[in-house]
């Protein structure tokens, strides 16, 4: 299971990469083995001011559905258009391609309260 440790992670399954006051997240290696093939991924909050762990979209597999909930507040200023036409680059390169929004940060002392790829780790017993 592939846990960068350059990135910080929620205990809803997201990972976060922070570069100066936006932040890229996507959903954890583990998550999507968890969801199974992703068919969909819906984010209707673009451009929109969000408060951390509102949900701003969600991931549909074969089998269930999921919110995803942001980690940090701000404002969501990209969705990754890609996913329109190929959700499964979620599946084959959670942490690449797979990519779901961008956050213009508001209050990056909120980071502070994610986890380290260490604690991540813990959460989920690997």
């Amino acid at each position: 299971m592939n846990i960068p440790s350059d990135l910080k992670y929620t205990k809803d399954h997201e990972w976060v990469r922070i570069e100066g006051d936006v932040a890229t997240v996507g959903i954890t290696d583990f998550a999507q083995g968890e969801l199974g093939d992703i068919v969909y991924v819906e984010v209707e909050t673009l451009d929109e001011t969000l408060d951390a762990e509102e949900v701003f979209g969600t991931v549909e597999a074969v089998k269930t559905v999921s919110d995803l909930f942001l980690p940090l507040s701000g404002e969501i200023i990209e969705f990754n258009s890609l996913l329109e036409d190929k959700p499964e680059n979620v599946n084959s390169d959670p942490y690449g391609d797979g990519w779901m929004i961008k956050i213009k940060c508001s209050d990056l002392s909120q980071v502070d309260q994610l986890l380290s790829a260490d604690g991540y780790k813990q959460l989920i017993g690997a």
